[in-house]
């Protein structure tokens, strides 16, 4: 499947039937090391013990970078679209023990 940008056009980025449905998240963790950023995607629900990590992407930083700055764009243009997105604290990251900032 071709998807096409803002103006229409049609862009080189492939989305198969399998991975078109998406998966569902709800919690990410992010580490790094001098090389890379990695961001654990997982769904945390009601009677599971513990998140389980559904998708790992890692980035180099730069593309963690401009990943960074496209989530501002979108979340910018989502909010000026649907209103501001409240939120209950400006707690950034789910408290989770025994998990590392760095890998």
């Amino acid at each position: 499947m071709e998807r096409q940008d803002k103006t229409g056009e049609k862009n080189a980025i492939e989305l198969s039937a399998d991975v078109a449905g998406g998966t569902y998240s709800n919690l990410v963790v992010i580490t790094h090391s001098a090389d890379e950023f990695i961001f654990d995607f997982s769904a945390q629900l009601p009677g599971m013990p513990k998140p389980r990590v559904q998708s790992r992407v890692v980035m180099t930083p730069l593309r963690a970078k401009q990943f960074l700055r496209a989530i501002e764009d979108n979340v910018a243009g989502y909010e000026r679209k649907f209103g501001t997105i409240e939120t209950p604290n400006e707690q950034l990251a789910f408290p989770i023990s025994g998990v590392k900032g760095e890998a």
